[in-house]
């Protein structure tokens, strides 16, 4: 079985717990290419959740992405949560940024991640303006509850959200398609394992036992990553224990467990997934 390998193209200072708004120098050129030399070693594509201002200063990295095979969806346009943003505000943000991955790749984005996966129920209009937008599959929902986000009676697995609880399948059979991160279910807890700072502090054993566990129930796993989490020169700005640890924590563990990944299991983009 497939499962979905997809990498959140953002920068190192894009993350919400980093407060920093000045000095910021671009690694992204940097820190996404042993990504994609490793997806080259194990012939593997990936889903791309591109962020619009990394599409529009380096539009070359991004056709060199998508002429290697893999999707390009889309991660808004500049990292900013939905909880910051009303209903219209998110809509000019994903008009924009569709726009840019349009202009350099000549196809507009069928799916969406948004930063920090930040739908949830307080954002659910979201659905509706995706949906409105063109988008066919967003990847949003992180059915656990964490101090920054989560959906945590959310389906486990591929579904339609309804607009009125994304936490509620639609009567409807047709629709904007959500898949969910995937979790671990652990004494009544959904354990996030699927990836970022998941990836990096859990045991690999744990990630694969999930991926195992999900594949045996007939679906495919949802696997994520950000170039920074496995560059090595990713600039460590100290702000705090917990933000520090969060951010830095094993960064250099994220792309040997990767590619042991690429070996143990078969991956291929979202939209392969649902549409191919």
């Amino acid at each position: 079985m497939y499962n979905a390998l997809s990498i959140d193209l953002e920068d190192w200072y894009h993350p919400d717990l980093l407060k920093i708004k000045e000095n910021l120098k671009p690694q992204i050129k940097d820190s996404v290419r042993p990504i994609l030399n490793l997806l080259e070693k194990y012939n593997t594509k990936a889903t791309f959740f591109v962020l619009g201002e990394i599409a529009e200063k380096n539009p070359e990295l991004i056709k060199n992405i998508k002429n290697r095979g893999h999707e390009i969806a889309s991660h808004g346009y500049n990292h900013k949560s939905l909880k910051q943003m009303n209903p219209d505000e998110f809509e000019k943000d994903i008009i924009k940024s569709k726009k840019i991955l349009k202009n350099i790749t000549g196809k507009y984005p069928i799916g969406y991640r948004a930063p920090t996966f930040s739908i949830d129920n307080k954002t659910r209009w979201a659905i509706d303006i995706l949906e409105k937008q063109g988008f066919l599959y967003d990847s949003s929902i992180f059915p656990t509850k964490t101090h920054l986000y989560g959906v945590p009676n959310a389906p486990l697995n591929p579904y339609c959200p309804s607009k009125d609880d994304v936490s509620k399948k639609r009567k409807e059979k047709e629709g904007l398609i959500e898949f969910p991160m995937t979790v671990f279910p652990v004494l009544g807890y959904n354990l996030p394992i699927s990836g970022g700072f998941y990836l990096r502090s859990f045991p690999l054993w744990l990630i694969k036992r999930a991926i195992k566990n999900k594949n045996k129930e007939g679906f495919p796993a949802m696997i994520y990553i950000h170039p920074w989490e496995t560059y090595l020169k990713t600039p460590r700005i100290r702000q705090g224990l917990f933000s520090d640890f969060i951010n830095y924590y094993k960064i250099n563990s994220s792309l040997g467990k990767l590619e042991s990944l690429l070996v143990s299991f078969k991956f291929k983009p979202v939209k392969s997934i649902f549409f191919d």
